[in-house]
This record gives C-alpha cells, sequence and structure tokens, in this order.
C-alpha cells in the first residue's frame, strides 16, 4: 500500500480507502494522513539519491495499459504551453521542440489546437507526418494529439491534422461547472450531455480509434454530473479520459479524492484510462498531479518548465523527478517512460523558443537548482554531494563545470566548444556549431576568460533563432548629449541583398529599431524590452530580449473561450556592444514573425492553385 509517508507509525484521523476500481489502477492510496503525536521520527531511506527509472515501457493500446504501475506522459507544451503571452513558436520550432519531446520519451504529444488558425493545422499535420511516424530504437512512437472544442469544425481540423501520424488522437472538450455552462456556454446538463456524447462519437466515427474527452472546469463540477457526463463519452467511445483543475483552484487531498472518486462512481471506467491537467494558479499543480496519480490517474499533462496560461501547468521535470525520486518509496511503484537525460535540453529548447525565461530558483532545470552558496551547504557538498542534493545533475542532462578540465579561450578549436556544450547540455553540429565557433572566437578575442554563461548566451543567440528572412550587416550610432540620437543598419536578406538605412531617434536604440523598420517596412508595435548581463565586469555580455506585436496581422483563436487574440513574437540578441545585442533581438523577433506570414501566404496561393 502506499503512502505520503516513511512513517511507520502512521495514523489516520480521516482515512479513505481507494481501492482497486479498476485493472488499470490497481494501487490503492491513503489521504488525510498525519503523522502520531507519539513518533515524528522518520524511517531512514534505503537510497538516498534518485533511483533510475524502470527501462522497460509497455505496450501502448489506447484505453488500457499493460502494466498498471505505469504513468503516460502527455506533454502539452506545444498547445497549452504556447497559449502563454508571447510564447508563439514558428512551424520549424514546433517540429524541433517535438523531435526533443519524442527523444524524451514522451508518450503523447498534444502538437496544437488545429482549428485556431491555418498556421496551427499545418504545424500539426507536419508533427504528425514528421515526429509522428519516427521509431526509436526501443520501438517507440509518440503519439500525436490534437485538441477540439466539442464542434464538428473542430474536430474535422483535428483529425485532418493527426491522422497522418502512426498513432493519432483526437482530444475534445466542453466545459462542465456549473459557472461555465451558465454564462459561457448557456447550456443546459442535459445539453452538454448531449453534445458530448455526439461529439466523441463523430470523433470515432472518422476513424479515429483513441480519443480522449476532457470536463473542462472538472475541479468545480457537480460530480454526480461528472459521473453521469463522463460514463456517457466512455458509452460513445472515449478512451481516456482528463480530468482537469482548469483554475488551478483544488488542493491535493481535494484533488486525489476526486480522481478517487470518478474512479469508484463512473460507470464503465475499467474501459478507459484516467488523466490528470493542472494549472497552477496556487503553486499546487505538481502537488495536485502526484495526489491525482496516486489515486488512480494513468495519464498526467504537463508542459516543459511548467509554461502554460495564467500561471502555468504542471511541470514535466518536477512530476517526472517526483516519481523517479519517491516512487519506489512513496508513491506505490509509479514510474514513467523518459530518458530523464534529455530534461535540460527540452527545458533550454522551449526556454529560447518560447521566449519565456525559467526563473532562478525554478525546480530542477532553474539556474540555481545545483548551486550551494552558504558556508554550510558548501562544506557539506565538498564531504559528500548527498548531503544537499536530491537529484544527480547528471541525471537530468547536466554536467558541473571543470569537471572535464576543459578551460576555453580564444586559441580553443571546435572539438573542445563542442565538449563543453555537451557537458552544458547542448547537442549543437553542423552549420550550428560552426556558426557558434566564430561567435565564441569574436568573444574570447575581446574577453580574458569566458565562461559558461557567455556560452549559452552565444548559443541561445546563434541555434535557437527564427529562421533568418533578414540578417544583421552591421549598425552604427551616434549618440549622447550633444545632438540626436543617430543610426545607421546594414540588413542582408534571404538572397544575400544589401540594404542599408539611417534614422534619428530619442536614443541609440530607438534610432536602430527606426532604421530596421525603414528596411523591413512591416508595422509593429513594440511591447517589451529588457536586457541583463549575463555575466559580471564591465566586459559582460548583454543579453535582450523583446516582444513585438503585428498590427492587424496573425490572428488565431483561444480553444478555452473562443475568442480571437493577436498573435505576439519574441525575440533574443546577444552581444558585448548592448546597442548590437538589442538590434540583434528586434530582427529575430521580426524573423519570426516575417516566417509566419510567409508560411501563411505560400499556403494561400497554394490553396488557391488548387481550386
Amino acid at each position: 500500500m502506499a503512502t505520503l509517508f516513511t512513517n511507520p507509525n502512521v495514523s489516520a484521523t480521516h482515512t479513505t480507502h481507494i481501492s482497486s476500481f479498476s485493472s488499470n489502477n490497481p494501487i490503492p492510496s491513503l489521504f488525510h494522513l498525519k503523522p502520531s503525536i507519539h513518533s515524528q521520527k522518520l524511517v531512514p531511506f534505503t537510497a538516498i539519491i534518485c533511483s533510475l527509472s524502470r527501462s522497460r515501457r509497455p505496450e501502448y493500446i489506447p484505453n488500457r495499459i499493460p502494466d498498471p504501475a505505469y504513468v503516460r506522459i502527455f506533454d502539452t507544451t506545444l498547445r497549452d504551453g504556447e497559449q502563454s503571452p508571447g510564447a508563439t513558436m514558428t512551424s520549424k520550432e514546433k517540429l524541433d521542440v517535438a523531435h526533443q519531446l519524442a527523444k524524451l520519451g514522451v508518450d503523447i504529444i498534444e502538437a496544437g489546437f488545429p482549428a485556431a488558425s491555418k498556421d496551427d493545422l499545418e504545424a500539426v499535420k507536419m508533427i504528425a507526418q514528421e515526429v509522428g511516424n519516427i521509431v526509436d530504437q526501443d520501438g517507440h512512437v509518440p503519439v500525436i494529439c490534437g485538441l477540439a472544442r466539442c464542434h464538428k469544425k473542430d474536430i474535422d481540423a483535428a483529425w485532418e491534422a493527426v491522422k497522418h501520424a502512426k498513432r493519432p488522437r483526437i482530444h475534445t472538450f466542453i466545459a462542465t461547472s456549473e459557472i461555465h455552462m451558465k454564462y459561457k456556454l448557456k447550456k443546459s446538463k442535459e445539453e452538454v450531455i448531449e453534445t458530448a456524447r455526439s461529439m466523441v462519437r463523430y470523433a470515432r466515427s472518422l476513424g479515429c480509434n483513441d480519443v480522449e474527452f476532457s470536463p473542462e472546469d472538472a475541479g468545480r463540477s457537480d460530480r454526480e454530473f461528472l459521473y453521469q457526463i463522463l460514463g456517457e463519452v466512455i458509452k460513445a467511445g472515449a478512451t481516456t479520459l482528463n480530468i482537469p483543475d482548469t483554475v488551478g483552484y483544488n488542493v491535493p487531498d481535494e484533488f486525489g479524492q476526486l480522481i478517487a472518486d470518478i474512479g469508484a462512481n463512473t460507470p464503465g471506467i475499467e474501459n478507459v484510462i484516467i488523466s490528470t491537467h493542472c494549472q497552477n494558479d496556487l503553486g499546487l499543480s505538481t502537488a495536485n498531479t502526484l495526489a491525482g496519480a496516486c489515486a488512480g490517474a494513468r495519464q498526467v499533462e504537463v508542459t516543459i518548465n511548467g509554461i502554460g496560461e495564467r500561471a502555468g501547468n504542471a511541470s514535466l521535470e518536477e512530476v517526472v523527478m517526483a516519481f523517479k525520486c519517491r516512487g519506489e518509496q512513496v508513491l506505490g511503484g509509479l514510474y514513467t517512460g523518459i530518458n530523464t537525460r534529455h530534461i535540460v535540453m527540452a527545458s533550454k529548447m522551449v526556454e529560447e523558443y518560447s521566449g519565456l525565461h525559467v526563473q532562478p530558483h525554478k525546480a530542477i532545470v532553474g539556474a540555481n537548482a545545483f548551486a550551494h552558496e552558504s558556508g554550510i551547504h558548501q562544506d557539506g557538498m565538498l564531504k559528500h554531494k548527498q548531503t544537499y542534493e536530491i537529484i544527480s545533475p547528471e541525471d537530468i542532462g547536466l554536467f558541473r563545470s571543470n569537471e572535464s578540465g576543459i578551460v576555453l579561450g580564444k586559441l580553443s578549436g571546435r572539438h573542445a566548444l563542442k565538449a563543453r556544450l555537451m557537458e552544458l547540455g547542448y547537442e549543437v553540429d553542423g552549420t550550428e556549431l560552426d556558426d557558434l565557433f566564430w561567435r565564441f572566437k569574436d568573444v574570447a578575442e575581446k574577453k580574458k576568460i569566458t565562461t559558461d554563461d557567455d556560452l549559452i548566451a552565444l548559443v541561445s543567440d546563434v541555434v535557437f533563432q527564427p529562421q533568418v528572412v533578414w540578417k544583421l550587416g552591421d549598425v552604427q550610432v551616434t549618440c549622447g548629449t550633444l545632438g540626436l540620437s543617430t543610426a545607421t543598419v546594414r540588413l542582408i536578406d534571404a538572397d544575400g541583398e544589401e540594404r542599408v538605412a539611417c534614422s534619428v531617434g530619442t536614443g541609440p536604440v530607438d534610432s536602430a529599431y527606426k532604421a530596421v523598420d525603414l528596411i523591413v517596412k512591416l508595422p509593429v508595435t513594440l511591447l517589451e524590452y529588457s536586457m541583463n548581463a549575463v555575466t559580471e565586469g564591465i566586459d559582460a555580455i548583454a543579453t535582450t530580449r523583446v516582444l513585438i506585436r503585428g498590427d492587424n496581422i496573425h490572428t488565431s483563436t483561444k480553444a478555452s473561450t473562443g475568442e480571437t487574440f493577436h498573435r505576439t513574437f519574441s525575440g533574443t540578441g546577444a552581444g558585448m556592444d548592448i546597442v548590437v545585442s538589442s538590434v540583434r533581438a528586434y530582427i529575430n523577433a521580426l524573423n519570426k514573425m516575417l516566417g509566419f506570414k510567409n508560411q501563411s501566404e505560400s499556403k494561400a496561393h497554394a490553396g488557391k492553385s488548387q481550386i
């Protein structure tokens, strides 16, 4: 029996025994436990450091998992994660992230909301065709999923996008809480049930044998109504029931009990997989997800770095490492198929492509996650690393500085640079390595010491950038108190043609941006501008992030509300000159937006030519 403590003298004030309610979920759990007043001492752990997860992934069957201890990882970084303001990714970037998720070993990739726009549909289709048909050396191929509201048009779009995958899935949803049905849907309970039932049946009729259903805002829904609607969609052919805490309202005991009650009271529950989707509005998404798994859920919906609407989602790295570290001891032996050594690379890729920086104290992947500053902690670490680390950084693909003995400088070669990048979690090769090497040499010529932070900033500026439409050639500014700031900018287009423009502005960055605008000729609004130095000292590399919005272009539809919104695009740049790094960031944001614009226009032209 799995409990939430390792104390043998645990007493229960209010114990709810969750029995084995299906062949998929035989592991019982206990809730509302508290330690005995007379004995607070915990039993020493047999394994101090996190143990390796089981390597054998069970056969994929849509509505059943052969190993009852296996938990499927459903990643929604490319759908819910991309709904974060400013997190727009191009199709190429989404494809890169999907490849990394497959390498990570994610079971299901929710690649997007195809009905949101033609761009989204094509991006999901591309992922389904490419990533959804690559079988790795262990025989694993991820399920490719598309989200759809309970509308035929949405479901048609989702099926059009995912049907090209070896394992396609349609994920459809409708709100079930009283407040949503009354004010958003303006439908009765009977109407909602009929809509859900008919749309799940319609999705199955298209030839999709893997259909997930979500009762939106389940955390605030009436229990009896939930049991009823879930029972009906099971009869209609749903294979997975996802239970969302849409607004992050629940606490762990409450959410775990919700999952348990659904398992105990929903007719036909033994024929489906129960899933969780926990938002982080109260900072409880990871705790709620683990509580749901202990209560019988065998799929958890998460995102890389926990990105998503509002306060975000349950974080993949936190949930997976919790299973890895505590699965055997307190989580009933639950495990996943994730190859954790690819976590760092996935985190950095999503951070750079989305433009959403990871806070330093973020669990698992934050910059301070394995940093030890206090004297007591440093002393303990020098004596034994496990005194203050429950996770080995190597387990998530992170290597400590100087362990290889490589010190990089202006005389270092490509092999040394590549080796150090590998230690930092970056797999860079080919032309990207060549471009990065020459940027590195340029910095090394100017700086006595090139740090890991310098390298990370350069990787962000060279590797994780959109397809080039415009490239910065040169920028020259004149500024100060004696006159107007003036900038001259030379840009190079994709065909190699050079364009030069001059402009004045209120400062060097403003004048440079106006010069770029004269060349690109695309009306945009600058929404955010931020800069920070990545290392100490007057010769530090500066990193700049900008967020822009194209005027009256690039609209999309929100899945939850159906409202139309204007996409925003982020860009980052790095350099020892703050004006240069600022211009690079602005051009990279423009390139991302232009990539969307060109992609949309080419698809529209292709559509007309077929008529």
